[in-house]
This record gives structure tokens, C-alpha cells and sequence, in this order.
């Protein structure tokens, strides 16, 4: 064999030894994770879909008949024309999601959305699926969102990446989708839930999240720092007790909120977003941890003072809070009007909404049934089998059902110290301070 046939030869072995190890490594790692779902089972859902569209849709009774005005029907009989045949609703974008699809549908004149929420299981049997939801788009319009398997079924993890900045995932939608708290989009959350049902676990994987990026994190645990305390390292303060969480809510709104306020001001501006990045203020989140603790009173003229300091400090928070840069994740296994009408308007502030099972159906109603009531049908049957798996609402009425990505208290412990020189030093908040120039 002559000297060039074998550098041929060797040239093959090596690009297909490269070729092998690129598919093993790269492109087989793609196509047994989302490559033969895009390629293969998305592509033939929507088959599915668009195939047997018109037949569900009659069986479901959401197809119209529309008769010509020329032909002319004695009874049973046609005496003119053609056969009459049902018109279904028109789909509209149908694509493929991760885990399922999604598409429009366009309503005939005169028909509303609950026909087609009513017929949602009716479909997800039709189509051999695990859910379909529905969802009123606008007048006339509805997004159907089919889900072929359950992406909240099994425990989710938070995926590792080089910076986590670029990933600020919490969990997971019922759609497949990724699950992140967006404060800049909805400022204010409320967190609701029973024991084991995961809402600390939402809160260990938000703090996880939110560690390494540039943000001041201050915390409010009056279980004595038994849950929050967890993240002192990466806490710029953490109050343990009533008297700690009254007096720093009211440094909170006495000092950093007013230092904000007239920085923007002198500015000529409406919102620290708008002021030059060097000037710009550190955005603060403030965790609020059984928020009923700071409601409850004993009684005497002092725990009610107090009570209602702390109150009266969080509603102002609440409420000019978003155009300052200062966010609240309020969390509770218990929020009722029963504790008194500080609740309620603070409640009203909080345009996100996570209500995990709870074993109170009023605290369900509190944090859900003034944005949808179906959203409270669906967090009351959330089972004790199901923890992290939570309904998700924003201020728009929008819900979805997600689960919230299991962290260990060691993995949030770790990534607090890890993260500990990323916490802000706040002169506002320490006794004595003075408010930031």
C-alpha cells in the first residue's frame, strides 16, 4: 500500500473517530434530551392534533352548523343545496413546546371559553395526553396548551451552569417550561403553604438563585432565624424576633426608602431605573418568613402597636417598593383576613401569587380567589403526595401549576457562604445608620 493511501487511511480513522466522539458526547446528549422530542414526538403531537381536530371538536359539541341563507330545510329533509356539515373552530400557530404543544383557537361568533375549559379533559383522552389547559387569550381567542407527559411528576433539579446570572430558574411549569420570578415583571410575591409542601424549598432555591447576583437579600424569620437563618452569610440583615422586624421595616421605609425616593427626585426621575448606573442603588428583595407572626398579638396595647407598626411598614414597602427597587416575597403557611384587615391591603399589593397545599381552605381563597377562582379549585386538590408541586398566579389572572426545584439545606447553606462577599453592606439598616446619599 502506497505512502498517500495510508495518510488517506489514517485521515478517515481519525474523522471518524472524532465524528463517534462528538455524537457520543454532544449531539447524543442533545437527542436523548430534547432532539427527539423536537424532531420526532413534538412534530407528530401536532399531527395528532391538526388530524383529529374537527372530529373532537364535534364530539365535544364546539363545532357551529351554518345554514346558507338560499337553502331551504322542511323538517329532516333538504329540499336545496348541499349537506349541512358542523364547522369547527379554526386552529391558529399550532408549535411544539417542550413536553407538548401549544396553538390559538379562534371562537365562532357568540360562543364563550367555558364550553372549551369543560371540554379540556375530554381532549387530553382524545389525544392520549397527560393535560390540556385553556386559557382565554382575548376577546374571541383562546391559547390551548396540550401537555403530553407530566413535567411536574418527578422531583426538579436545578440545572448546573457556569453562571448562574444567565439562569435564574426556580422550577418548572406544567407546560415544560422554565419557572422564574421575575421581579421586574411582578415585584411583589406572596407565598403560601402547609408544613411539607414545599414552600421552603421554594424559598432555599430563590435565595440559591438570587445569591450570586447583585442584589441586597434581607431577611424576616420570627421563628428565630430557623429557616432564613440558614443564609445568614449572604443576608445583609436578619431580624429574629418582633422588635427586630419593627425596627428594621421602619429603617427599611425611614431610611433607604426615603434615601431612594429623593436620589430619584433630585434626578428628575420617576423610578432608580432610570438613574445612571453608577448612581443607581442596589436592589433590595426583603424575605418575610410566617408573616403571621408579625399580625399575631398578644393582646396588650404594646403587641398591637407593634403589630400594626410592622404592618403599616410592609404596605409601604408594597407600594412604592417597585419603581425603587425594593421587592417583598412574603411567605406563610397561614394568611387570613383573620388577621385583621393589614392583611387584606397587603394581600392587595402583592401581584404574585404561589399557593402550595394548604391544609386551610381560606388561605387558599386569601392568596388565589381575587385573581381566579378556578386557580383556587386547582391549589385545594393538590395532595399531601405532591410536595413542591404549587399554582402559580400573576396580577393579570394568569395560573399554572408548577414545582419548585428541590434544594437541601446544605446546598443552600453552601451556596450562602459561597456567595457571602456578594452581600451588600446596607449603613441604613444598622442602628444608627444613616441613610445612603
Amino acid at each position: 500500500m502506497s505512502a498517500d493511501l495510508w495518510w488517506l487511511v489514517a485521515v478517515v480513522v481519525c474523522v471518524a473517530g472524532v465524528a463517534g466522539w462528538w455524537w457520543r458526547v454532544w449531539l447524543g446528549r442533545w437527542w436523548r434530551g430534547w432532539g427527539r422530542w423536537y424532531l420526532v414526538g413534538g412534530p407528530l403531537l401536532v399531527l395528532r392534533v391538526r388530524w383529529s381536530w374537527r372530529r373532537v371538536a364535534d364530539e365535544c359539541g364546539l363545532s357551529v352548523v351554518r345554514r346558507p341563507s338560499w337553502l331551504l330545510v322542511s323538517k329532516d329533509r333538504m329540499v336545496a343545496g348541499r349537506a349541512v356539515r358542523p364547522v369547527a373552530p379554526k386552529l391558529w400557530r399550532v408549535r411544539v413546546t417542550p413536553g407538548g404543544c401549544a396553538f390559538r383557537l379562534k371562537m365562532h361568533a357568540g360562543q364563550v371559553p367555558d364550553p372549551y375549559v369543560g371540554a379540556a379533559s375530554a381532549m387530553a383522552h382524545a389525544w392520549r395526553v397527560h393535560g390540556v389547559r385553556v386559557r382565554e387569550l382575548r376577546r374571541g381567542w383562546l391559547m390551548v396548551h396540550v401537555t403530553q407527559s407530566d413535567p411536574l411528576g418527578s422531583v426538579v433539579r436545578l440545572p448546573e451552569v457556569a453562571d448562574p446570572l444567565l439562569w435564574p430558574m426556580v422550577g418548572l411549569l406544567d407546560d415544560g417550561s422554565p419557572w422564574a420570578l421575575d421581579f421586574r415583571a411582578v415585584p411583589h410575591w406572596l407565598l403560601v403553604g402547609a408544613t411539607q409542601s414545599g414552600k421552603s424549598t421554594l424559598v432555599a432555591a430563590l435565595v440559591v438563585r438570587l445569591a450570586p447576583q447583585p442584589v441586597a437579600l434581607v431577611g424576616i424569620d420570627l421563628k428565630g432565624g430557623m429557616e432564613l437563618g440558614l443564609f445568614g452569610a449572604r443576608l445583609s440583615a436578619l431580624a429574629t424576633s418582633r422588635d427586630e422586624a419593627r425596627g428594621l421595616l421602619e429603617r427599611l421605609v425611614e431610611r433607604e426608602l426615603a434615601s431612594r425616593m429623593a436620589a430619584c427626585a433630585a434626578a428628575g426621575v420617576r423610578s432608580v431605573w432610570e438613574l445612571a448606573p453608577g448612581d443607581r442603588p442596589v436592589p433590595v428583595v426583603v424575605l418575610v418568613d410566617e408573616v403571621a407572626e408579625l399580625y399575631l398579638s398578644d393582646g396588650s396595647t404594646e403587641g398591637r402597636r407593634a403589630a400594626a407598626a410592622c404592618s403599616t411598614s410592609l404596605l409601604r414597602l408594597a407600594q412604592l417598593g417597585r419603581a425603587l427597587g425594593m421587592y417583598l416575597v412574603v411567605a406563610g403557611q397561614r394568611v387570613g383576613s383573620d388577621l385583621g384587615p393589614g392583611v387584606t391591603a397587603l394581600r392587595a399589593q402583592l401581584g404574585g401569587r404561589v399557593c402550595h397545599r394548604v391544609t386551610d381552605p381560606q388561605t387558599a381563597v386569601m392568596a388565589l380567589g381575587d385573581l381566579s377562582p378556578d386557580a383556587v379549585v386547582a391549589a385545594q386538590s393538590i395532595g399531601p403526595g405532591e410536595p413542591g408541586v404549587a399554582v402559580v398566579a400573576g396580577s393579570g389572572g394568569e395560573w399554572s401549576r408548577a414545582r419548585s426545584a428541590y434544594v437541601s439545606p446544605e446546598a443552600a447553606e453552601a451556596a450562602a457562604v459561597r456567595w457571602s462577599e456578594r452581600a451588600p453592606v446596607l449603613p441604613s439598616l444598622l442602628d444608627g445608620g444613616e441613610g445612603l446619599s
